[in-house]
């Protein structure tokens, strides 16, 4: 398949390549890992289809700008988000003189900058960029635009990582009410907000409330979702969070030792999310 990319990529048919790549790479990093020879090499691939373009459509060329953002995308799954970022603010520069500040590939590249901050830990950064993608957002997309309202859930997520909790309390709240009435009760972003919301709740001090949405989010996730789903361990791992702080500490105790033989089995004893729920187990 590797093979058939780099004949079309040889033949110009850049499309194709880069599709058949994007598939490649995901099955290579589903089965053989982020960082084994193949994985990498279908990066490479990426890269050089990227260079082609760059020779033939030039550096500002929208499509080249894409294939660039879609790179940027792909370091960001892997984890590298220094090069992401770097790659990102490239792309940025030249969409901003090139589209305009306001056009819909400008600004969904100044979230996804954003999220790279974010996963930096430059939270203020993140904070200002995403202020600003939503300002925009509103006036081109409009309120209740499910890019809108993404934005405004990524805005409360910069809140939260500063410490502004009844700030990101107000917004997730105002966000699950729109997406509630705009996509649904069960769509994934629903659900995702609802569980911030919870934990908005949960780092004020008011379990009660975060316990309740937790449960609802719990039930919708393993429906929606599945029950192996990492957002649905997560959320799993969370409510048993909250049973602790309420004093339920049996029902914490019976949620957490599922939780933690699942996210060995999906994510692997090392893994932040399965050391997290791993620790309280050792004190009970």
């Amino acid at each position: 398949m590797e093979g058939l990319a780099l004949s079309y990529s040889a033949l110009g048919e850049y499309q194709e390549a880069k599709e058949l790549q994007i598939i490649v790479l995901k099955r290579q990093k589903q089965v053989l890992g982020e960082n084994h020879q193949d994985t990498l090499r279908a990066i490479e691939l990426e890269v050089m289809v990227l260079d082609k373009r760059k020779q033939v459509l030039g550096d500002s060329h929208p499509g080249t700008l894409c294939t660039m953002g879609r790179l940027a995308v792909t370091y960001t799954h892997l984890g590298e988000h220094q090069r992401a970022k770097e790659l990102k603010l490239t792309v940025l520069e030249k969409q901003k003189q090139i589209l305009g500040e306001s056009h819909p590939d400008t600004l969904r590249t100044m979230g996804n900058l954003a999220n790279s901050y974010s996963a930096l830990g430059e939270h203020q950064e993140a904070k200002e960029l995403h202020a600003i993608v939503l300002d925009k957002l509103k006036q081109v997309l409009g309120d209740n635009h499910p890019d809108t309202l993404r934005t405004m859930g990524n805005l409360a997520n910069s809140y939260s990582a500063l410490g502004e909790h009844q700030e990101a309390k107000e917004l997730n709240a105002i966000v699950l009410n729109k997406q509630k009435q705009f996509l649904g009760e069960n769509h994934p972003d629903t659900l995702r907000t609802m569980g911030n919301l919870a934990n908005s709740y949960s780092t004020l001090g008011e379990h009660k409330k975060a316990q309740k949405l937790q449960v609802i989010v719990l039930e919708k996730q393993k429906q929606v979702l599945g029950e192996n789903h990492p957002e649905t361990l997560r959320t799993m791992s969370n409510l048993a969070i909250s049973y602790s702080a309420l004093g339920e500490h049996q029902q914490a105790k019976e949620l957490r030792f599922p939780v933690l033989e699942k996210q060995k089995q999906i994510l692997g004893d090392n893994h932040p999310d399965t050391l997290e729920i791993g620790e309280p187990l050792g004190s009970m």
